[in-house]
């Protein structure tokens, strides 16, 4: 009675919870909510998008008022107001490449822009997975040392009872009450990793005033997909990642700024139309008039050459970030591989053989502790939680690795006909 009335009492939780369970779907459904990192994904995405906008305007026709207020005098005449209000239409006709490659370099800038949302978004769901096993193996490993815990608890409590008719000594209480308080230390920073791992989650899923109660056990049937080849699986991820989709559309961007800047040298002809009134007649003014507008530049000093040197900059910065990111790639690629490999193989067999064991050891805890032979069946129960506790994070590292696998490959992987 005593050690059961002790674990009632330390199984209650001080957290704000909401009573909902939470299932594996709806959290990862979660990843299309308008979290920070979303939001400033989209942020960047909308302002490539202005700039591609702002690109285009470059060819639109402009309207706007000219006037002048001024005085003039003549040889024959004193001086006369002269003043002047002329109301212009424009539009380029020609420019030689700057219009065209403003908006060529925009398109790619806002390519790159939707390439890294849909980046934020698989990692976005590869978060959310990993904060989501993180509660339930918290979850576990409080169980494993509240048992832990109570065992303890009941030997320190019954060697009290024995010190006090002289059955044990005095250093012998001491080092199970020092046992004790060792293991309850321990069960005390599971319960502070519990809380932790609840609020990691909820602000993964962009709700930090809920922190989740109850998680449902998820069915990870994708463990057992079947995988291409390394040399395979490479070439699919090689074309199909969004940041390494992002960096190419960052170097095209810039070859075409580079362009657009260079075209800064050429010439460009406008049509122009305006209609004005003057203060001062004179025959060699005209009420209305419509032509076109040639301009050429002779000089532009160090502009063009410093913004040409600064996109040159740009680019090999984009270009150098591409070749290691494809590097990176590679070996993220083949790491993760061996990793699902590893977690199917010998971990998972490794488990598997301490969960056969360890249900052995309590059936023949249970059994002797029926019989009053022993008394270590609350041993028995939480080293085999610990050991189911040990399989549980070697399908949740294997889901993960799925998942970053698939983050890596663009949010799908290639098809498996044929693979075993």
């Amino acid at each position: 009675m005593k050690r059961a009335a002790w674990v009632a009492l330390l199984s209650v939780l001080p957290l704000t919870a909401v009573a909902e369970p939470l299932t594996l779907e709806a959290a990862l459904a979660a990843a299309a909510a308008p979290h920070p990192e979303r939001r400033i994904a989209e942020s960047d995405l909308a302002l490539a998008r202005a700039e591609r906008l702002q690109a285009a305007s470059r060819r639109d026709f402009s309207l706007y008022l000219d006037g002048a207020l001024r005085s003039g005098r003549r040889p024959d005449d004193g001086w006369k107001p002269d003043n002047a209000l002329r109301l212009v239409a424009r539009k380029p006709v020609l420019d030689f490449g700057r219009s065209s490659d403003s908006i060529t370099a925009a398109e790619r800038g806002v390519d790159a822009r939707e390439a890294e949302l849909l980046s934020t978004l698989s990692a976005r769901r590869v978060d959310i997975m990993a904060r989501y096993f993180d509660v339930l193996l918290a979850d576990m490993q409080y169980a494993a040392d509240n048992e832990f815990m109570a065992v303890a608890y009941v030997s320190w409590d019954n060697a009290s009872d024995r010190f006090e008719v002289g059955d044990i000594s005095q250093p012998e209480l001491l080092r199970l009450e020092a046992d004790y308080q060792d293991i309850r230390e321990r069960r005390n920073a599971s319960m502070q990793r519990m809380r932790m791992a609840r609020q990691r989650l909820a602000h993964a899923i962009n709700r930090p005033a809920e922190l989740p109660d109850e998680l449902v056990e998820p069915v990870l049937a994708d463990n057992r997909r079947a995988l291409p080849e390394f040399d395979r699986l490479l070439a699919w991820v090689m074309e199909n990642n969004p940041r390494l989709r992002a960096l190419k559309a960052e170097v095209a961007a810039a070859e075409a700024r580079i362009a657009a800047v260079r075209n800064e040298r050429n010439p460009t002809l406008d049509v122009e139309v305006a209609g004005a009134r003057y203060s001062r007649e004179s025959t060699t003014r005209d009420d209305v008039s419509a032509g076109l507008v040639f301009t050429v530049p002779f000089y532009q000093g160090r502009r063009v050459d410093a913004r040409i040197a600064r996109e040159l900059a740009q680019k090999e910065r984009s270009a150098a970030e591409l070749e290691k990111l494809g590097l990176e790639l590679k070996d993220a690629v083949l790491a993760t591989l061996q990793e699902i490999e590893w977690l199917r193989g010998s971990a998972q067999i490794a488990a598997d053989r301490q969960i056969e064991y360890r249900d052995w050891a309590l059936e023949r805890a249970r059994a002797e502790y029926e019989l009053e032979l022993k008394t270590n069946l609350g041993t028995s129960m939480a080293e085999t939680q610990v050991a189911q506790l040990r399989r549980k994070r070697v399908e949740y590292q294997l889901a993960l690795a799925l998942a970053r696998l698939e983050a890596l490959s663009g949010g799908n992987l290639p098809p498996t006909e044929g693979v075993q």
